[in-house]
């Protein structure tokens, strides 16, 4: 299996304070902020988790996900997946500005890709997957990715995790350890940073 990579790209808190600031301006009718971050050409993705309690302690719940395997200018596409994974990610309502407070965001950016490996060529916890394979009924081409820290985060083994990835492309049928192997696998990395809305205030307080 190939050896892991250094990651290229750093997510850092400028990142997500850019995020943040995006999604308020949006709510207050104004142009987005200018990025004061160093501007790079990578996949990225855009995470917002809500605490429903109130509480620190309480277990955030997904609020929107999206992002582009496609390189991307960041100057201009993470502005871009702010606002589309906080307002236009199906499976959610659009997050509301009374939402703000118990809110956090994850900025990942992706790096690292390495194509054209077995199902189980991944590491839990290190590497993020695309699966591309076709449906042994239809002959449908399907695929579909999940990032670097989902495995670990639901305690999958990978055949867990490459299970649940072949229902995500649209697999519902039995999974069979010969379609496994038809699987076409790209693995990839991430850096990733992520600011709860009380952690964004106070370093904005502090700037």
């Amino acid at each position: 299996m190939p050896e892991t990579a250094v990651i290229e790209h750093q997510a850092t808190s400028e990142h997500v304070i850019h995020c943040f600031d995006t999604l308020e301006c949006h709510f207050d009718g104004v142009r987005g902020p200018r990025p004061v971050f160093q501007d790079a050409y990578c996949p990225l993705f855009v995470t917002w988790k809500k605490r429903m309690g109130g509480r620190a302690t309480d277990e955030p719940h997904l609020r929107g996900c999206i992002g582009t395997l496609e390189p991307k200018d960041l100057h201009s596409a993470l502005g871009e997946y702010t606002l589309i994974s906080a307002l236009r990610d199906r499976r959610f309502n659009p997050i509301e500005r009374k939402e703000l407070a118990g809110l956090e965001c994850t900025v990942s950016l992706l790096t690292n890709f390495e194509r054209q490996l077995g199902w189980s060529d991944w590491e839990v916890g290190t590497h993020g997957m695309i699966i591309d394979f076709e449906d042994p009924t239809s002959g449908r081409p399907l695929s579909a990715t999940y990032l670097p820290e989902i495995a670990h985060q639901q305690g999958w083994t990978k055949q867990e995790c490459i299970d649940s990835l072949m229902q995500k492309a649209g697999y519902y049928g039995k999974v069979t350890d010969a379609l496994r192997n038809t699987i076409k696998l790209t693995r990839y990395q991430s850096s990733l940073h992520t600011l709860s809305y009380q952690e964004y205030i106070a370093m904005k307080e502090s700037n």
